[in-house]
């Protein structure tokens, strides 16, 4: 029995796409102030929501081209649909 996790195609592409970011621009030697995750962040909340296969596409796609997380640009959008200037 494989304990290897099933990836989609997309997923693939997307580790593939990342390997190569990372190959082609070696990280700085600057160090970076470590900041906590939003795992063990009590100022965070984990949610399920659910979204159309292809918006999720689009949307995991956006972050990966832009060097965002998911939850990042969903935080923004969902912020500026409550001050009014998301609609």
């Amino acid at each position: 029995m494989s304990n290897k996790k099933k990836t989609s195609r997309f997923d693939d592409l997307i580790d593939a796409a990342r390997s190569r970011q990372q190959r082609d621009q070696p990280p700085s030697k600057e160090d970076k102030p470590t900041s906590q995750s939003k795992s063990t962040d009590p100022a965070y909340i984990r949610t399920t929501l659910y979204l159309p296969k292809q918006l999720h596409r689009q949307l995991k796609a956006a972050a990966v081209s832009q060097e965002r997380q998911m939850s990042d640009i969903v935080t923004e959008l969902v912020e500026k649909w409550f001050s009014g200037s998301g609609e």
